[in-house]
Parts: C-alpha cells; sequence; structure tokens
C-alpha cells in the first residue's frame, strides 16, 4: 500500500474592541506582577487565505499559524530556540534506542467550552482521547491528509489503515498507541526514530475532542474546539478570524499569572502586502510579516534614518528561515518526465540576479539542495546543486529533442494569488526561461486553495511553491521525495510528496537515515539521498528566505523564530515609558 490554511457579525461592541489606534495602549490594560500586561487585542493579517483548521487538515502556513493558538498536541516547540517542550505531557519519557515514547498527562486540562459536550461545558481531557486522535491519523478518510506522519513508523499503523480502506476497521486499533491509564500514553515505533518527537509537535497530533469530530464532522476546518490559549469567537472566510482568551486556559507563568495576556487576536485577510504595510504604519496592525519587495529599500531605509535619532517608529525582527522557495516539477507528466528538461530549466534561472535585484538581498541564492542552511550540522553546501549556465540548459533542451525551444508543449507556470511578491518573482523567472531557453511561459495565477488542490490531485504540471518546516528537522524537507508516499494511480491525490518523485536509491538513503539514531550519521545519509534527488531536478530552487518582521514598539515577548512558529500566549502590549 502507498499512501502515503473576517470581518463578521458578532456585534459592534466587540467589532470596536478590535480595531482603532488606541486599543493596545498600556493604559487600557492591567500591569501583572512580573512586569506582563494584561488585555488588548493583537492585530494581524495573512494575505492567503487558511484552508482548514482541523488538525488532520492543515497543510499550510495560515491554517498552522492561526490553529497553534486553539489546539495543542503533547509537546509543542518553544517559540525561541524550538526546543520540544512539554504541552498537554506534563513530562515524556523516551527509550535508549528511540523505539518507546511515554507521555504522562496534565490533569485538569478541559477542552474548550462548546456545544458537542453535556451542559455546553469542556470537559477534562485525558488518555482515551489521544488514542482516539491518533487512531484517527491512521484511518483511511478524505479529512486525514497527515497519515504519513505515524504510517510505518508506528506499531501497527499501516496495518490498521488498510483494514479501514477495506471498510473494516481492526478491532485492536493501532497496536502501537496504548492508553496505559487514564493520564499515561505509550507510543511504541516499528524502528528507532529519536526525530519521532518532533512529529509529536506536528499539527496532525493536536488533540481535538472526540464529541466535537462526531458533531461536526467535515465543519471542524472553522468549527474548532481545543484546549488551547485562545477559542474562536467567529470566523467569516476571506475577511477575518477572531479568537478570544480561553478563561480556563491551564498555563501560568512564572508569576503565577494566568496565560493568555491578550484578549484576543483578530486575523485579516488582505490579499495586498502593500496595504497591509499601510495599515501598519497607521497602526491599525500590529505586525507585518514579510515585506512587499517593491517597498524593502524604503522601509529599511527609514528605520535606519529613525536609529540614528534613537527614535524608531517600529521594531524589526530578521531571521534566517528553515524556508525554502522552489519551482515543482509533475514529474510523471508528458511534459517533465524528462529528467534533462527538468535540468535544463534549473540552469536557465539566473538565482543570483533573482536574488540581488529582485528580492534586495532578502534571501539566499539556492544554489544547493531543497533543505535550506538553518540546520545546524546539516552540511547544505555539500550539495552540489545549479548555478546559472545557459549553454548548458540550451544543451540539455536540445538533447531532450527541443533545440532552441521548438517543439517544447504550452507551458503554464501555476501559482497562488496573494501579495504582489508572489507574481513579481514568477514574471522575472518567466522572463529568464523566455531569454535563455525559448520557451513561453504562461502564468497562471489562482486562489491559494485552488491551487494546493490542483498539485495535489495531479493537475498542475509546473508550479511555485515554497516549505517551511512543520518541525525542526531536514527529514520535513526530504520527505517532500520520499517515494513511499506516491500513490500508483495518477487519478489519487498525492498529499505530501506533490511532484510525485520516485527513484529506489533515494527512498533506500532516506529509509536508512530514518532509522539512524545517531545525528551526525543520520545528516551524512539525509546528504547523500538528497544528492540523488538535486541530480534529478524535481524541483527548481529559487531561494532560501529570510523571515523579516514588523512589530509595533510596544510588543512584547514575541520572539522570531526560524520557523515562524507563533505562539500568543505570552505576548503582551507595553509603551515604553
Amino acid at each position: 500500500m502507498k499512501k502515503l490554511s473576517i470581518i463578521f457579525s458578532i456585534g459592534v461592541l466587540f467589532l470596536a474592541g478590535c480595531g482603532g489606534n488606541n486599543n493596545n495602549e498600556e493604559g487600557n490594560n492591567q500591569e501583572l506582577p512580573g512586569g506582563a500586561v494584561k488585555g488588548g487585542v493583537f492585530r494581524l493579517n495573512e494575505v492567503s487565505d487558511f484552508r482548514n483548521m482541523f488538525p488532520l487538515s492543515v497543510i499550510e502556513a495560515p491554517s498552522q499559524r492561526i490553529g497553534n493558538q486553539i489546539y495543542e498536541g503533547l509537546v509543542r516547540f518553544d517559540q525561541k530556540d524550538l526546543s520540544v517542550v512539554s504541552a498537554l505531557a506534563e513530562k515524556f519519557e523516551i527509550n535508549e534506542d528511540a523505539t518507546s515514547f511515554t507521555f504522562f498527562l496534565r490533569k485538569g486540562v478541559k477542552f474548550h467550552n462548546d456545544e458537542c459536550f453535556d451542559g455546553g461545558n469542556g470537559r477534562e481531557i485525558n488518555a482515551h482521547d489521544f488514542k482516539y486522535c491518533f487512531t484517527r491519523l491512521c484511518t483511511a478518510s478524505p479529512d486525514n491528509l497527515l497519515s504519513a506522519l505515524f504510517l510505518g513508523k508506528v506499531k501497527g499503523a499501516e496495518e490498521y489503515y488498510n483494514s479501514t480502506i477495506q471498510g473494516n476497521p481492526l478491532e485492536a486499533g493501532v497496536t502501537g498507541i496504548t492508553v496505559v491509564d487514564d493520564y499515561t500514553l505509550r507510543i511504541d515505533l516499528n524502528y528507532p526514530l529519536a526525530s519521532f518527537i518532533n512529529t509529536l509537535a506536528h499539527p496532525g497530533c493536536w488533540l481535538f475532542a472526540k464529541e466535537a469530530y462526531e458533531k461536526y464532522g467535515v465543519e471542524m476546518r472553522i468549527k474548532c474546539i481545543g484546549t488551547g490559549a485562545f477559542m474562536v469567537k467567529n470566523i467569516k472566510e476571506g475577511e477575518a478570524v477572531i479568537l478570544e482568551r480561553n478563561p480556563d486556559y491551564w498555563r501560568k507563568d512564572q508569576h503565577g499569572n494566568q496565560l493568555p495576556y491578550l484578549d484576543a487576536i483578530k486575523v485579516t485577510f488582505s490579499k495586498e502586502k502593500k496595504t497591509e504595510l499601510q495599515e501598519f504604519r497607521k497602526k491599525n496592525l500590529d505586525m507585518v510579516f514579510e515585506l512587499p519587495l517593491e517597498m524593502i529599500d524604503d522601509v529599511v531605509g527609514e528605520l535606519e534614518d529613525a536609529k540614528a535619532g534613537n527614535n524608531t517608529p517600529f521594531e524589526m525582527q530578521v531571521t534566517p528561515s528553515m524556508a525554502v522557495q522552489f519551482l515543482a516539477f509533475q514529474t510523471k507528466s508528458k511534459t517533465f518526465n524528462d529528467r534533462r528538461v527538468r535540468q535544463a530549466l534549473n540552469y536557465a534561472v539566473d538565482k543570483d540576479k533573482l536574488v540581488t535585484f529582485t528580492l534586495k538581498g532578502d534571501g539566499q541564492v539556492g544554489n544547493y539542495g531543497i533543505v535550506p542552511p538553518a540546520f545546524k550540522g546539516y552540511e547544505y553546501d555539500s550539495i552540489v546543486g545549479y548555478s546559472f549556465n545557459p549553454e548548458k540548459a540550451k544543451d540539455l533542451s536540445s538533447q531532450a529533442g527541443f533545440p532552441n525551444g521548438k517543439g517544447f508543449p504550452k507551458l503554464k507556470l501555476q501559482l497562488n494569488s496573494g501579495g504582489s511578491n508572489n507574481i513579481l518573482i514568477a514574471e522575472v523567472v518567466q522572463s529568464m526561461i523566455k531569454e535563455n531557453l525559448n520557451i513561453d511561459v504562461e502564468l497562471d495565477v489562482m486562489t491559494f486553495p485552488q491551487h494546493i488542490d490542483n498539485f495535489e490531485s495531479g493537475k498542475a504540471s509546473f508550479w511555485k511553491a515554497g516549505w517551511v518546516a512543520d518541525y525542526p528537522d531536514p527529514e520535513n524537507f526530504l520527505n517532500l521525495l520520499y517515494g513511499w508516499h506516491v500513490p500508483d494511480d495518477m487519478n489519487e491525490k498525492s498529499y505530501v510528496n506533490h511532484t510525485r518523485y520516485q527513484n529506489s536509491t533515494y527512498d533506500s538513503l532516506f529509509d536508512m537515515a530514518l532509522r539512524t539514531v545517531d545525528v551526525k550519521e543520520r545528516y551524512r545519509l539525509y546528504r547523500m539521498a538528497e544528492q540523488v534527488a538535486v541530480n534529478d531536478a524535481p524541483f527548481l530552487v529559487l531561494y532560501y528566505a529570510e523571515f523579516t518582521r514588523l512589530l509595533q514598539k510596544n510588543v512584547k515577548n514575541f520572539p522570531a523564530n526560524a520557523m515562524e512558529y507563533r505562539d500568543f500566549s505570552e505576548v503582551y502590549f507595553k509603551d515604553e515609558k
């Protein structure tokens, strides 16, 4: 078997509390022991709509960034350094060969209040809830896009998955998931997998309530019932999401103050980065993530001028990221089933020029593999990638039967709308391919959900993509090329390996790496596998991103990190005196 992302009618008073320039001023809020301040609404914008916030369907950044405030798992990432820390599990134990993970749950943690529960009051969580959610993760279902997190790794996961395909689920469930008692859960693996603890911080491992799933079903894409610091107040898709403080949240800070500090979070979905930046300048937004390319120089210049006078209007955070931007090829399509064509396109794009002039230096040239240069100990620069070589590009194109582009089929580059950066980069690539290979490229711009659906279902042959790490391990990027995820039938969706790339040597090396506990040796095997894939060119790496944030000066305790992993539970507003 192979199977492996709102202004609305909630009342005038609440809306008034979510906008306006004075909403987050310290005078409106309460200072707490230790110096944090309680109150205020954090306002931010996403240029792409969220797609689905049901944990088993979260596969893109907007859904993850919003859902992470609502849901929690056994463990989570520390926002400062991305280390794994306890969440709903108070503590955990890993055996010596990393084949067995035992979790001891916190007592007294409750789901958000909702009418799916008796009396509308959220009940206490227990180990059976995790057993239920993880069993759903191993169930063949249209709303489960993340079964690859457990299949082949957790004992009995694949057997159970196959039984659900046949419509006769195994009565014993997934044998590797054991409820020891109401507050203890054990997960046993098929082989050593030290990185599995990272997997358990993935959205696919967030805890949701059985009662909610049974009541709402597919509507859980917006009916979100978790245990997190914030609850859904209301959603109007394409316009805004408003989250409100969970008054029963289990966490407290080191001074005993109840978390979260914020009253609410408001996420809007304006599609233009220029508009977003304008709203930030008016102090109608508290942050901007990623700047419009054409305005980078203005913003940086403004900040430098202000620093000279020691009166900065905002804070800028710049962080090397665990993120890559690339073009992807459908390797089983007629257009791109010849690797010489894919290699030719790799050589035809001048990535140095793209980064220097289009991105204005905001990123690192993608001359290596798909793993970004942000993982300590991973020698990314040992991967031999593709530098700009138009003569070699022309030669490979001729070898493939398309001298000077003659006879090459009509080529569409699919990309999602949302901000001007995407289209600007695509236009530059379009021009380079025409200039260096005499191949015409048409840009096909569509909504983000449609974009994802097209390349998952194999309808797109050439598309622009980006990947931000779900967890801080090179495996998270290399898994995108693992042939085991590719379905036999082209009509079936391929949820992880969208390029449908398959190479037995790559898969063998990747398998060995997964089973290797020693980090140095595991990374060596990963690099060997990555070089195999780079040679086959199922992708065209454009650049490794840098993350840039602008924050209003009164935003406190919101550190940047290489995954843009956001946790608003300890963020607060405080004006500098």
